[in-house]
C-alpha cells in the first residue's frame, strides 16, 4: 500500500477498536503522503452484530464525505464484506494472503463470505503458489503473488553486527525467529531443541497470539524478546547463526508462504524450515534453505551450518535468486493486473 500511495490516495481501514465512548467514531491518521489509516472506534459492550452495523454506517459516512470517487475496494479478509458489500466500487480486489478459515477461532461464516467475495472480485491475488493451486479454478482472473522483500532493509544485517542490548547480553550460538507466535508455531520443536541442545540459545521475537502463554516452552536458553519494530529486525538478525521457520504442519499452515523466508535470506543468514510447501518449492529444491521435519533433523541441519565455514558460494546463489524479487516489482505487477481489469470493466459498461 505504501507503493500504491505514490500514484493513488490510499485509505487503509483497520479492524475496530473498542473504547470507552458513548458514540462510535472513525479515527484517522496520516501514515505517509497519500496513505491514511482509518480505525473504527466502537463503544465497549457493543455486540458483534451491532459492530458490523456501526462499521457500515461509519464507512458510508466516510465515503460520502470523500465525495464522488472511483473507488477500488481492496480486501484482505472476506469478513469486511459484512459492512461494505452495499457500497459501490469501480474495482474489487481480493488479496487472499492465507486460508483464513483454517485458523483457530475463525468464524463459521468465513467460507461463505469468501465465496461471495470471490464471485464479486474483479481480480484475485493469492499469497503463494500452493494457495493459488487450491483456488485457481474458483476465478477467471486469479494470480499467485508470493512473498517479496525489501532487500536493502534486511541487507543491513550483513553490514552491521551491532546487536540490540537485550540480545547482545546472550552469549553463544543463537537460533532466531521473528513473527507471530500462534497456532502455526511448533512449540514441541522449540522445546525439543532447547532440551537436547542447552548450549544453543533460541531467540523468539514477536507477539504471542491466540495461544495461552502458559503453554509456551520454557528454558534457560529460550528467550522471548517480545514484539519489535520492523526497523529493528536487521540488527537482531545480524547476531543470529541460524534463522528458523519452525511452523507446525497443520491446517493453518497448509497454504502459507512465509514472508520471512526471503527476508532471512536477504540478511545473509542460513535458514532451516519445517516442510512448508511454499518453502520447499522453490527454496528447498534450490538448496537455499535447509528442510527438516523434526527436532533431530533441525539439530543435524544446525550442526551442518555451523561446520560450513565460508558461506560465499551459498550467498552468491541466494543473491542470484533474489535479484529480481522486490516489493516494487510485486506492486508493479499487481497494478498492471488492476489496470487490465478496470479497462475490461469499462468496456463492459460501455457495451451495456
Amino acid at each position: 500500500m505504501n507503493r500504491f500511495a505514490k500514484n493513488f490516495r490510499v485509505f487503509y481501514m483497520e479492524e475496530p477498536v473498542y473504547v470507552q465512548a458513548a458514540t462510535p467514531t472513525l479515527v484517522s491518521y496520516v501514515k505517509m503522503h497519500n496513505l491514511t489509516v482509518i480505525v473504527p472506534h466502537i463503544p465497549i459492550g457493543t455486540s458483534p452484530e451491532a459492530t458490523v452495523e456501526l462499521q457500515q454506517v461509519l464507512l458510508g459516512s466516510f465515503l460520502e464525505s470523500a465525495g464522488e470517487q472511483a473507488w477500488t475496494f481492496w480486501y484482505y479478509t472476506p469478513i469486511a464484506l459484512e459492512f461494505s458489500r452495499n457500497y459501490k466500487s469501480s474495482l474489487t480486489v481480493f488479496d487472499c494472503m492465507d486460508e483464513l478459515s483454517a485458523f483457530r477461532f475463525a468464524p463459521e461464516s468465513l467460507k461463505r463470505l469468501e465465496r461471495e467475495l470471490i464471485e464479486k472480485a474483479d481480480v484475485v491475488f493469492t499469497g503463494g503458489h500452493s494457495l493459488y493451486e487450491a483456488k485457481k479454478n474458483l476465478h477467471s482472473n486469479i494470480w499467485p503473488v508470493p512473498s517479496s522483500i525489501e532487500k536493502e532493509h534486511f541487507g543491513k544485517a550483513r553490514i552491521s553486527r551491532e546487536q540490540p542490548a537485550d540480545q547482545a547480553a546472550i552469549r553463544g550460538t543463537k537460533l532466531g525467529f521473528f513473527g507471530v507466535i500462534d497456532e502455526r508455531f511448533d512449540l514441541e520443536l522449540i522445546e525439543g531443541l532447547s532440551r537436547k541442545r542447552p548450549d544453543w540459545h533460541i531467540i523468539l521475537i514477536g507477539p504471542v497470539v491466540k495461544i495461552d502463554p502458559i503453554t509456551l516452552p520454557k528454558g534457560a536458553n529460550i528467550h522471548y524478546l517480545g514484539q519489535k519494530n520492523y526497523s529493528e529486525l536487521p540488527a537482531y538478525i545480524s547476531g543470529w547463526d541460524v534463522a528458523l521457520i519452525p511452523f507446525a504442519i497443520n491446517e493453518s499452515t497448509e497454504f502459507i508462504s512465509p514472508t520471512k523466508t526471503p527476508e532471512y535470506l536477504s540478511a545473509g543468514i542460513p535458514v532451516i524450515s519445517t516442510p512448508i510447501r511454499d518453502v520447499i518449492l522453490p527454496y528447498g529444491i534450490k538448496k537455499l534453505v535447509h528442510i527438516a521435519s523434526d527436532t533431530d533433523g533441525f539439530i543435524d541441519a544446525v550442526e551442518a551450518i555451523l561446520k560450513q565455514g565460508d558461506k560465499t558460494e551459498w550467498l552468491n546463489k541466494v543473491d542470484e535468486f533474489l535479484k529480481d524479487i522486490s516489493w516494487d516489482s510485486t506492486q508493479e505487477f499487481m497494478a498492471a493486473q488492476l489496470a487490465l481489469a478496470l479497462n475490461s470493466n469499462l468496456k463492459v459498461s460501455i457495451a451495456s
